[in-house]
């Protein structure tokens, strides 16, 4: 039998925000503010050939007992106006960003995408997600009201609007006749007319057609809405697991789910987030890694981490000592806000019982367990050991591609585009120069027109 075609591996950037993985007080860290610190990571990036740069946004600023959660990077300047710059400082790097569904509005959104990707020469992309939390929905007047399935359905509704936005413009309606003066071939052109749950527009779309069509659609759902959100909707979906089993589980899953929307599975892409460790050798990248947990898991991150479950104040207690032997609070008053933490432990009396259990057969500190049960390093070794996990997994379908999470900014991931890149592009999965000039064209993504034509023959 011939043997299976090697997939080409997707790569991406993710300059990270709020977070765990920044190490914001290392001395090699730069500003989260400053401008040149995102010029740096997109050329770097780019320079790699990488996909595209990715950027999370947070709408307020997390809270810890009623204070700014200041642990972690805060004030991190807005999503499109970072794009927008960057857009002038490269010429073929992918531009995405994250833009919420349940406190913005379509017309608003589209009209900053299809800019975007007009400045960028095609190259946008947005990540559509939804608001789960009231704190958040503080900071505008609807508030956080909307139950899971509505923010869905919002979001589903606000994806359509957007696009029926996007495609009132067919491309060809600007001919600029300078001997006529007639610039529109169709007065109409932009014009739309909405009418559904959530929204109920008509007006003209003052953007016209962009160069991809539409921005490239990424979400990251875990749950079963999501995935069906991701199925029927994205050209991509993040992904959070990044083990093999868990990963390939998920593809299969996500995968499968394609054909009821008339999608092939190619028209989807999973991509899992992944930090990385590389040394000269496996055994010094390994000890690089636990260096580096200890950074990422400082005495004081420990002590409030561990309030996420304990629901009170543990500022007394030793984060070198052993767990506290009082409960968690179990009441809906919760001391640490909008964070997403907080959705992981459903039940707290069964996370706290599982910890100390750990705790005591390992003999762990509270920080020991935070740093052993938290989030940890994806890929650690050597650049031929991480480029050779790298491959596997990709080819073994249990993803895409990744997107990396440096632990240092915006340095972080020159060593990755330094030394493992290079291996990857000798093992001939992953490309040299890019195909063409549009984010679409990096990732194998066909233009919307040719992908709408497609399913009307089919239908």
């Amino acid at each position: 039998m011939p043997s299976k075609p090697l997939k080409q591996i997707h790569l991406a950037a993710h300059f990270p925000g709020v977070n765990n993985t920044t190490v914001w007080s290392d001395p090699k860290a730069g500003s989260h503010i400053e401008f040149s610190s995102f010029a740096h990571f997109a050329q770097t990036a780019e320079r790699a050939k990488f996909d595209f740069l990715f950027l999370a946004e947070g709408l307020r600023l997390r809270e810890q007992g009623g204070n700014i959660y200041d642990l972690d990077v805060v004030g991190r300047p807005d999503t499109f106006t970072v794009l927008a710059a960057l857009a002038a400082v490269t010429e073929r790097l992918g531009l995405t960003g994250t833009i919420n569904s349940t406190f913005n509005e379509p017309y608003e959104v589209a009209r900053q995408f299809a800019s975007l990707d007009h400045l960028s020469g095609g190259r946008s992309a947005w990540n559509v997600v939804t608001s789960w939390d009231a704190f958040t929905g503080e900071n505008f007047r609807r508030g956080g009201f909307l139950p899971q399935d509505e923010r869905y359905s919002r979001a589903k509704e606000f994806l359509a609007t957007a696009r029926e936005l996007f495609d009132s413009w067919r491309g060809d309606e600007i001919i600029a006749d300078q001997a006529t003066g007639t610039f529109l071939s169709d007065a109409k052109a932009g014009s739309f007319v909405h009418s559904g749950q959530h929204f109920d527009i008509r007006g003209q779309f003052n953007v016209p057609r962009s160069p991809q069509g539409r921005p490239v659609i990424f979400q990251a759902g875990d749950s079963d809405e999501g995935r069906e959100f991701a199925a029927s909707s994205a050209d991509a979906i993040f992904s959070r697991y990044a083990t093999l089993e868990a990963g390939r589980t998920f593809y299969k899953d996500v995968k499968n789910r394609l054909a009821k929307y008339g999608r092939r599975p190619d028209q989807l892409l999973i991509l899992p987030a992944a930090s990385f460790i590389l040394a000269d050798t496996d055994a010094e990248a390994a000890d690089l890694a636990k260096e580096v947990r200890r950074q990422q898991v400082s005495g004081a991150t420990a002590l409030k981490h561990l309030e996420f479950v304990w629901n009170r104040d543990l500022s007394s207690y030793d984060p070198e000592g052993p767990l506290p032997d009082i409960d968690p609070d179990v009441s809906d008053n919760h001391i640490s806000k909008g964070r997403a933490q907080v959705r992981m432990y459903r039940d707290p009396l069964a996370t706290a019982r599982e910890w100390r259990e750990l705790a005591a057969a390992n003999n762990w500190s509270i920080r020991d367990l935070v740093i052993e049960t938290g989030n940890r390093q994806n890929f650690i070794g050597s650049p031929a050991t991480v480029a050779k996990t790298i491959n596997e997994y990709v080819q073994a379908d249990a993803s895409d591609g990744f997107i990396l999470v440096p632990h240092i900014t915006p340095s972080g991931l020159d060593v990755f585009a330094d030394k493992v890149v290079p291996l990857l592009q000798e093992q001939g999965v992953f490309r040299t120069e890019y195909e063409g000039p549009t984010l679409r064209d990096h990732l194998g993504l066909a233009h919307p027109d040719a992908v709408d034509g497609e399913q009307r023959a089919a239908s």
